[in-house]
């Protein structure tokens, strides 16, 4: 029996204008997260005024934005965080040709540039780890070994690391790329302060059989290393006044970004007091702040 492919969201286009402050992007991005809503696309620019209009592109996972209440939650939600400073807040269905347009592969980075963000060198990651001798840098080590004696129809894999938000998601995802099939796993996390977790996953190929290939063991775990080390890529480059920011992730083979991201960076740039004069945000791509 054939599966139905699942249609597609509705995207909507909400439009925020008010006056900027420090932090504004993030308080909008946690509303709108613990409204479920997902943040496809966003376009933010400042005026020499102060003044910020921002467009954010959304998918509700709750498929309520066609309602009136929903739209009207989601606005006066907003309003409300953002305070007086807030001069319109709008919401609507964006039109089929501009969805298609918005979501358009575009390169928006040079070739050298999202090379040195991408890098495949495993050999740079461990040359830094042991140049500092650091207990952070310690704490950070991560280990990766693949054992085909254990089981008799399965590869053991087994990852040793610094405990983290979103470590399993960057493993399954790392798996996944590789087409690897999980049967069943254990992990475990460690209460003492150094909060190291063990991760045992029992895996299979795609045709059913052990990761027997050398190539593809130093392969996979290289790559594994590299994405529980480092899964946000981030760079500073200087344009004449300004500072631009560059946050990449990898994106899974269907398409999906990474969650959390525009949280996340707004956040840190919340704590330490740096205002955003510009964003180019897109799930599917790299982020410039």
């Amino acid at each position: 029996m054939d599966i139905p492919e699942p249609r597609p969201k509705n995207v909507y286009i909400l439009q925020i204008c008010s006056s900027d402050r420090a932090g504004l992007l993030n308080d909008v991005s946690q509303v709108l997260w613990e409204l479920e809503l997902a943040v496809q696309k966003v376009k933010v620019s400042t005026t020499p005024e102060g003044k910020v209009m921002d467009f954010f592109f959304i998918t509700d996972n709750r498929d309520l934005l066609h309602t009136t209440k929903r739209r009207e939650d989601v606005c006066n939600r907003l309003k409300s965080v953002i305070g007086e400073s807030s001069t319109n807040c709008e919401l609507r269905l964006a039109p089929p040709e501009l969805t298609a347009m918005e979501y358009a592969p575009i390169l928006l980075l040079s070739p050298s540039i999202v090379g040195e963000l991408f890098t495949s060198e495993l050999t740079q990651f461990q040359a830094d780890s042991n140049s500092l001798q650091s207990k952070s840098t310690l704490i950070n080590k991560v280990s990766v070994t693949i054992d085909n004696s254990l089981s008799p129809g399965h590869t053991l894999l087994q990852i040793s690391c610094k405990d983290r938000r979103g470590l399993l998601y960057d493993v399954l995802r790392t798996l996944k790329d590789y087409n690897i099939q999980i049967s069943y796993g254990r992990l475990s996390t460690n209460p003492n302060p150094k909060g190291i977790c063990e991760v045992d996953l029992f895996a299979l190929q795609a045709d059913g059989r052990k990761i027997i290939d050398p190539q593809k063991q130093n392969s996979l775990c290289q790559r594994l290393q590299q994405e529980i080390l480092h899964p946000l890529r981030v760079m500073i480059v200087d344009r004449g006044p300004d500072t631009e920011l560059l946050v990449a992730s990898r994106i899974e083979l269907s398409g999906r970004g990474r969650p959390r991201v525009l949280l996340d960076v707004t956040l840190v740039l919340k704590m330490l007091d740096i205002y955003i004069f510009s964003v180019i945000f897109t799930g599917k791509s790299t982020d410039f702040f």
